[in-house]
């Protein structure tokens, strides 16, 4: 018998975590969305693009805004990343033109929906209500995965809840909003390193993010670092959300944070060695029990080893040509 693909030897039944690019990318007018499309087709560490049409949008100016987006998604052709867009809150009166502009008309061009200002389980549950009616007006047969922005106290409540809705991707945190939401009781230093590692209610904040979204297998996502001009900021910021927090991924708003935030994301060049070496052996011994350095490894820990070189071959770490057609079917 050939060798069996860690895919397909370590497949779960159960709900398991997504692997996605670290990085999710946001670009809100044309010029920054076009360079971005462009920036996706050519770099070789994939990062998710997000369309803005909340922060992106002058006031008053929205449908204009919403033209140009659905325009420039018309013409866009499908690269290694995937392409999401940012839509108002739902309280906003523009939302409903929004969500049926970009998925009725164009939803076979979006990957997954952004959703922010949520304040509870009943506000995914109307989005998720809107999207099923999209759906089967267009005759699609998959549901669009749901990001949600957690932004307030209200939202960091009824965590748990929001995360265990089947849609939800992804859990991103805030922390602009959030910070604002305390009415003064945290100060600007809460949105910059290190005190947004430090502050006792922002660590409370990203602490319960990360257990609810890993609690029901959803991608935590860190908050952007406001840092533009100097891009190792933003990488140095990815490592300790990883490192500290258990985050998956993270914004960027600026072009130059993506191949940092990824690197820091990105799991340890040792560990990704050592992970693969144990799935190796484990796959010439058919995902039987294996003893590695003395330690016993069965498919507990061939399941976290997968995760490691998965996220590894996502972020563009180099991999022996040997290595990669022995462990990825494409």
């Amino acid at each position: 018998m050939g060798r069996v693909f860690p895919e397909d030897a370590l497949a779960d039944t159960g709900r398991t975590v997504p692997v996605l690019s670290a990085c999710e990318h946001y670009a809100g007018n044309e010029r920054f969305i076009d360079k971005a499309l462009a920036l996706q087709a050519t770099v070789d560490r994939p990062f998710d693009l997000t369309l803005d049409l909340e922060d992106g949008a002058p006031v008053g100016r929205e449908h204009a805004h919403l033209e140009m987006v659905c325009d420039m998604l018309a013409e866009y052709t499908p690269r290694r990343g995937r392409v999401g867009v940012r839509v108002h809150d739902i309280r906003h009166p523009v939302f409903m033109n929004e969500v049926e502009a970009v998925l009725g008309r164009l939803g076979h061009k979006v990957d997954y929906l952004v959703v922010p200002k949520t304040n509870d389980r009943g506000d995914v549950e109307y989005v998720s209500s809107v999207m099923q009616e999209i759906a089967k007006d267009t005759m699609r047969e998959a549901m669009w995965p749901l990001h949600v922005l957690i932004e307030s106290q209200r939202a960091l409540h009824d965590l748990f809840p929001i995360a265990a809705h089947p849609q939800v991707e992804t859990l991103d945190f805030g922390s602009m909003d959030f910070v604002s939401d305390h009415g003064g009781a945290l100060s600007s230093a809460c949105l910059r390193s290190p005190v947004q590692f430090e502050h006792a209610l922002m660590r409370r904040a990203k602490t319960q993010i990360v257990a609810a979204a890993l609690l029901n297998a959803v991608v935590p996502v860190h908050n952007v670092t406001l840092d533009v001009g100097r891009a190792e900021v933003a990488g140095a910021d990815a490592k300790r959300a990883k490192d500290e927090f258990g985050f998956l991924r993270m914004w960027s708003i600026h072009p130059g944070q993506i191949e940092p935030i990824i690197e820091g994301m990105a799991p340890d060049p040792a560990e990704t060695e050592r992970a693969i070496a144990i799935l190796l052996q484990a796959q010439d011994t058919d995902w039987g029990p294996i003893r590695f350095e003395d330690e016993l490894h069965d498919r507990a820990s061939y399941r976290y080893a997968w995760g490691i070189a998965r996220r590894s071959h996502l972020a563009g770490r180099a991999l022996a040509e040997d290595t990669v057609a022995r462990l990825f079917k494409s």
